[in-house]
């Protein structure tokens, strides 16, 4: 099936025929909170029009006085810049919005991905990196299958890779209506995302409680490819960028799966902002596609033994030798017939 050949019916969710209402067709609130007020107001705006209500909760250290009242249905935060007090109220909603049910969209920047990334590991949020105003509204449309009202069934791999690659469609249509109604480009995602932002400076990421650690290795495993022929791979795929557009050959989840073999077999550790800029798609995107290979066990959070507060993202071990294997049967034989 290639990128443009799936299915965009019956998929995971049957939601309410209003998408801005929940099951009992009351408009779904949204909670804004966010230090800068003209961005506050911005968001509300943008909410109350799509139908939603809007909640202004106002700047982030207000989640650090006192109890967390009731936030709404989704709760947006614009974090741009982070500091150990933003942090502190982040893992505190995270922590409020698992135990509710409510749906958390966290907006940032690249610069602060790790930090955000690292403090958000309780309630499953969305994290958008320095998004449009087009971007958070379709956020927010993706909460409502996930609202605690919606009639959800489990889902196929299929229907999980049509509904990533139908995710990565309709931001492509949410940077194109941006671009079109005179808003800015992006341009520190798109510098981030230049070749020479591709260094292999790994990052470490803060905080917050972890999934288990990687297992050791079989006895009996393949052992892992060169990681240096890894790392030719990759550039060579980047260089495909130099004459084609770079969009034309977008395959997030295998570019993060050769930077992590490469990283293994190297004893490397790798951050999320270093894995977003490997997936070569926008960070928000990459982060959806993490998201969805950690859930199905490809990839894994791994615990930094040396500081717990830290933590990296790894191959799982069914998916490093699966690795191993690709390169023995497939890629080695390739290289030797040259």
């Amino acid at each position: 099936m290639t990128q443009l050949e799936y299915q965009t019916t019956d998929f995971a969710y049957d939601a309410a025929p209003d998408a801005a209402q929940d099951a009992s067709g009351v408009p779904a609130r949204v909670a804004i909170f966010a230090d800068r007020a003209a961005m506050r107001a911005q968001m509300g705006e943008d909410v109350s029009g799509a139908g939603f209500r809007a909640i202004d909760g106002g700047a982030i250290d207000t989640l650090l006085e006192g109890p967390i009242a009731m936030i709404g249905d989704v709760v947006m935060v614009d974090c741009p810049a982070v500091s150990a007090a933003s942090l502190a109220a982040l893992a505190r909603l995270d922590m409020r919005a698992a135990r509710t049910g409510a749906q958390l969209i966290v907006s940032t920047a690249l610069a602060a991905l790790d930090d955000v990334f690292a403090a958000l590991d309780q309630s499953d949020p969305q994290i958008l990196v320095e998004p449009s105003r087009a971007e958070r509204l379709v956020a927010v449309g993706r909460t409502m299958a996930r609202l605690p009202g919606a009639r959800v069934r489990e889902i196929s791999e299929e229907d999980r890779l049509n509904l990533l690659h139908l995710s990565r469609q309709v931001d492509a249509i949410a940077h194109e209506l941006d671009r079109l109604s005179g808003h800015r480009a992006n341009g520190a995602e798109a510098r981030a995302f230049a070749p020479e932002g591709l260094g292999r400076e790994l990052r470490s990421v803060g905080g917050g409680s972890l999934r288990n650690s990687q297992p050791a290795p079989e006895p009996h495993a393949l052992p892992l490819p060169d990681p240096r022929r890894v790392r030719q791979i990759i550039a060579a795929r980047q260089a495909r960028a130099k004459f084609f557009e770079g969009e034309l050959f977008a395959d997030p989840a295998w570019d993060m799966l050769l930077d992590l073999t490469a990283a293994r077999a190297e004893r490397s550790q790798v951050s999320v902002t270093s894995l977003c800029i490997a997936a070569a798609v926008p960070a928000t995107t990459a982060l959806r596609w993490i998201k969805q290979l950690v859930d199905t066990g490809v990839f894994v959070r791994v615990a930094d033994e040396s500081d717990r507060r830290r933590a990296f993202v790894a191959l799982s071990e069914p998916s490093a030798q699966a690795m191993a294997r690709y390169f023995a049967e497939v890629e080695v034989p390739l290289a030797r017939a040259a």
